[in-house]
């Protein structure tokens, strides 16, 4: 007993990056994840965790302790928000897409995080999924929150690092990047509808009994669904170099942290 009451404060500093991490993190923090199943997977993966490298860790339930729960709460939500930052970038390429295809109005609800969200934001999100879990992106994520003791042990001073700003760059570059993507996603179909928006212009200018407020809207979504499905082969690879971009982000984000 006096064993296991040395070690509890250890153990409880690893539970609570971990469930941090899952509260935020993409597919665990899913409303369709089960709490009962989220709670338990969190337990075990920091029983792992601790019988690996927090046993040996010494730490001292002072005064100190409270804010180092905070620092590891902190650092389990900075890491799962960095990787859920890059599953934002298909909703926000699907929301551009949706304003220039005139589905804008009709948000639907997200069965996945319960918010309102573009059809075709929603869609590609739901497909991003699939071959996400098709990869075991999944076990990669897992890997990645028990590689972060290797960067990051518990013994660290990440305050220092937050007192720094170097992580309030990385998180705004990253942002930026990711924004950046999620432009360059939508490209295809806002560049598309644009030329088709010029044709309708360059038609009523020519023909002006052609009502264009009637025909124009089924013509966007008729060229703009053709476009899509052109383009839906390469999704999957588009996910792919998305999944590349976001382990490499964490890479970055463990060696800016490793700085304390």
């Amino acid at each position: 007993m006096d064993i296991l009451m040395q070690a509890f404060p250890a153990f409880l500093l690893v539970l609570c990056r971990i469930t941090a991490f899952f509260v935020v993190a993409p597919i665990f923090s899913s409303r369709t994840f089960p709490k009962t199943i989220k709670i338990g997977l969190a337990f075990f993966v920091s029983i792992i965790v601790f019988l690996t490298i927090g046993w040996d860790t010494n730490v001292v339930a002072n005064g100190n302790y409270i804010l180092a729960i905070f620092r590891e709460i902190f650092a389990g939500l900075i890491i799962g928000y960095v990787s859920y930052l890059f599953f934002t970038i298909v909703q926000t390429s699907g929301a551009l897409m949706d304003i220039q295809m005139g589905f804008g109005i009709a948000n639907i609800v997200d069965p996945i995080s319960g918010v309102s969200a573009p059809i075709l934001g929603n869609f590609k999100y739901m497909l991003m999924m699939l071959v996400f879990l098709s990869i075991n992106g999944h076990h990669y994520l897992l890997k990645a929150i028990m590689s972060s003791y290797d960067w990051l042990p518990l013994d660290n001073d990440l305050f220092k690092v937050y007192y720094g700003g170097s992580i309030t760059e990385f998180l705004t570059r990253t942002f930026a990047d990711t924004f950046l993507l999620a432009l360059q996603i939508s490209a295809p179909i806002v560049v598309t509808m644009f030329l088709t928006d010029l044709g309708l212009a360059l038609l009523t200018r020519s023909a002006p009994q052609y009502n264009v407020f009637v025909i124009g809207v089924p013509i966007k979504i008729l060229v703009g669904l053709a476009i899509l499905i052109l383009l839906l082969p390469g999704f999957g690879v588009l996910f792919q170099l998305l999944f590349d971009a976001m382990f490499n982000a964490l890479e970055k984000l463990f060696v800016i942290m490793q700085s304390s």
